[in-house]
């Protein structure tokens, strides 16, 4: 019979005993049926406001419907992978900035990841849409939305890459090198390869975060999924049907990143 392969959760993480194990049900019955009283408590005051209408539900039997949260849809994924590629780039500049020998250098990138971490995107967003066309710059609107969503993300995907890097063994840059390859042939030919493999995961979950970071889109009238869904409100005043539906479609786009994040974890233990 083949044996169960220990995972850092083993690891980590000591087996309950019997006690315990009987506290952890009893804490997840009073759990769930807290919860359950919450669920029932908030969807009688619904029905009491009249939410639970059929005519607030109905739009969603319409084809038309579909098809234009489908076209957010279609939006938000385009600002998405347009902002995630755009931060893996910019975070693998800064990272090799970060491990740079160069003391200026080093130092100038170290200030950029942590401003880019420290501020919130929705202050880049403000600066795209207002102090970027005092200059001249006429961006549309996607681009106002994954540039500053890609800044603020860039800086954690340069800190995840260069944790990735740092836990490759240090002597196999000195073996490289001590068979005459060059430092970038050895960084890009032996390390960061086996970096991105150790780091695949976290970058598809800082994936989910940019997701979740394009929600801002509305700021500058880009046609994403919220922003449909908010015209929508205000077409058929459909407020708690059309959020459900919506945060329902981000939960399973989230849930199906998750789920890729963990098969590549396994794929690359």
């Amino acid at each position: 019979m083949k044996q169960k392969q220990p995972t850092i959760r083993d690891a980590l993480y000591e087996a309950p005993g019997p006690k315990a194990r009987k506290r952890i049900a009893v804490a997840t019955v009073l759990s769930i049926l807290a919860l359950a009283a919450l669920v029932i408590a908030v969807i009688r005051r619904f029905a009491e406001n009249g939410q639970l209408d059929a005519r607030y539900w109905s739009i969603f039997t319409r084809y038309t419907t579909w098809r234009f949260l489908g076209y957010g849809l279609v939006g938000t994924m385009t600002a998405a992978l347009t902002a995630g590629i755009i931060t893996f780039f910019v975070g693998l500049l800064l990272m090799m900035g970060r491990i740079s020998s160069f003391k200026v250098l080093r130092a100038l990138c170290t200030v950029l990841i942590e401003f880019s971490r420290g501020v919130p995107t929705l202050l880049f967003i403000y600066f795209f849409l207002l102090v970027v066309p005092q200059f001249g710059i006429r961006l549309p609107a996607l681009w106002k939305v994954a540039a500053p969503v890609a800044i603020s993300a860039c800086g954690v995907v340069a800190e995840v890459l260069r944790s990735g890097v740092n836990a490759v063994p240090k002597g196999q840059t000195e073996a490289a090198l001590s068979l005459g390859m060059r430092r970038s042939s050895v960084f890009f030919k032996i390390i960061f390869p086996q970096a991105l493999r150790f780091v695949v995961p976290a970058l598809i979950s800082e994936l989910v975060i940019v997701l979740k970071d394009t929600t801002f889109a509305y700021i500058v009238s880009y046609s994403d999924l919220m922003q449909n869904a908010r015209v929508l409100i205000s077409n058929y005043d459909a407020l708690l049907s059309v959020y459900l539906v919506t945060a329902i479609i981000y939960i399973l786009i989230n849930y199906i990143l998750n789920k890729i994040s963990v098969a590549v974890a396994r794929r690359t233990r």
